[in-house]
């Protein structure tokens, strides 16, 4: 079947749903971004884009620093509730009734509920149009030890992570490969395990 083209716009999904947390750990915030992402391994970078009339804007611009904390399934209504929301008007720790947790080298509080948080510093911002992007150095990746196994290796498939596409929350299911496995040697018979 042909494909039907569309007018250009933001069409690559899914893309992660992170609730992002600024400020101190008397003053902050919760907002949900879903347009983030990995940019480097060495050094570790990855990125939020961000409009600048969101109330954390001004707090992430300010301290240069925030928090990008992975949701899953028991998170997704206070994912979605933080990012309709506003900081100016509630304290969404509080209404979601989320941890604050101390974080290892921000000042921004982790969320002890998420089962992954990555302690960020903001090293550029790029002024794109309707959103700027924030490039920063990841210090620190804090995992809920619920997820990690007595070998001391993080089980992701544990977490029921959830994403975000074209207007929905989705769970991201089970796990049907693994990096490397489409060229992988087939054990008993040296070949290829790629369907004919």
């Amino acid at each position: 079947m042909a494909k039907k083209e569309w007018k250009s716009g933001t069409f690559i999904y899914p893309i992660p749903a992170v609730m992002v947390t600024s400020g101190d750990m008397e003053k902050s915030n919760i907002m949900t971004v879903a347009w983030t992402g990995i940019l480097n391994t060495n050094p570790a970078m990855c990125y939020i884009s961000v409009r600048p009339e969101r109330y954390s804007y001004n707090l992430i611009k300010k301290s240069g620093e925030f928090v990008i904390n992975l949701t899953n399934e028991k998170l997704a209504f206070a994912t979605d509730w933080c990012g309709v929301r506003s900081g100016k008007d509630y304290d969404k720790f509080k209404e979601m009734n989320l941890t604050k947790e101390k974080a290892n080298h921000v000042k921004c509080p982790l969320i002890k509920e998420s089962p992954v948080s990555v302690e960020c510093k903001v090293k550029e911002i790029k002024e794109l149009g309707s959103h700027h992007v924030f490039v920063a150095e990841v210090l620190s990746i804090d995992a809920s030890s619920e997820y990690i196994d007595e070998k001391g290796a993080f089980d992701i498939s544990k977490c029921n992570l959830i994403a975000y596409a074209n207007g929905g929350y989705y769970s991201l299911g089970k796990k049907i490969g693994k990096f490397g496995y489409s060229v992988q040697k087939n054990k008993n018979k040296g070949t290829n395990k790629r369907k004919k």
